[in-house]
């Protein structure tokens, strides 16, 4: 079963409704008895990341997700919250991945960056089936810097990272609840990480 880990934040019904159409049996939690015993782990996230991580370690999330053993999705907001640092609120963060979030530049680009865009140079276990350029749905003012981590590549503006993988730990910018097919494989291909893993 996959956990989705509750902080207030996050569109758990769109993620709820995506993992009901792979047939994936979820919950959406902050008790840390349910999270230890999930077989794998979602952070979502729409919101602030300074007021995300506050809601974090007042609920002492972040220190239940060093306990667990299991594979991470971050998802949006999610993912850069599992980086080290945000710009959006001079916050630290998990500092599950090694990166630091940054604000897109607006060089001839409108920010946020709303729409489906292409995610190149893609590697690792979350595309496995995915064609190079395939787009998927964002929503963000802010995003990974490109690093060591980084699996998949968008531009808008400027280059960032579309998504992270780092051992167990997965990220993703862009919305695979929104994204149609290519989005549900992504999905798909979470859920059976924790075979390879093991």
């Amino acid at each position: 079963m996959t956990a989705i880990i509750d902080y207030g934040s996050g569109n758990i019904f769109s993620l709820g409704s995506a993992l009901e159409r792979i047939g994936e049996k979820y919950t959406v939690t902050s008790e840390e008895s349910v999270i230890l015993a999930a077989e794998r782990l979602i952070l979502p996230g729409v919101g602030e990341a300074s007021h995300a991580m506050r809601i974090i370690r007042e609920r002492k999330l972040d220190l239940i997700l060093q306990r667990s053993k299991v594979p991470v999705l971050g998802i949006c907001i999610g993912m850069q919250l599992m980086c080290s640092y945000s710009e959006e609120g001079e916050t630290s963060c998990l500092a599950l991945f090694s990166p630091k979030v940054k604000r897109l530049l607006p060089e001839g680009v409108k920010i946020p960056h709303m729409g489906w865009n292409s995610v190149n140079d893609i590697k690792g276990s979350l595309f496995e089936g995915i064609k190079e350029g395939e787009c998927f749905y964002f929503v963000h003012s802010y995003a990974p810097e490109l690093s060591i981590s980084t699996t998949s590549v968008t531009e808008h503006g400027s280059l960032f990272s579309s998504s992270l993988e780092s051992g167990r730990y997965f990220g993703t910018q862009f919305h695979p609840e929104k994204s149609g097919e290519a989005g549900e494989r992504v999905l798909r291909n979470f859920i059976n990480i924790r075979k390879l893993i093991l």
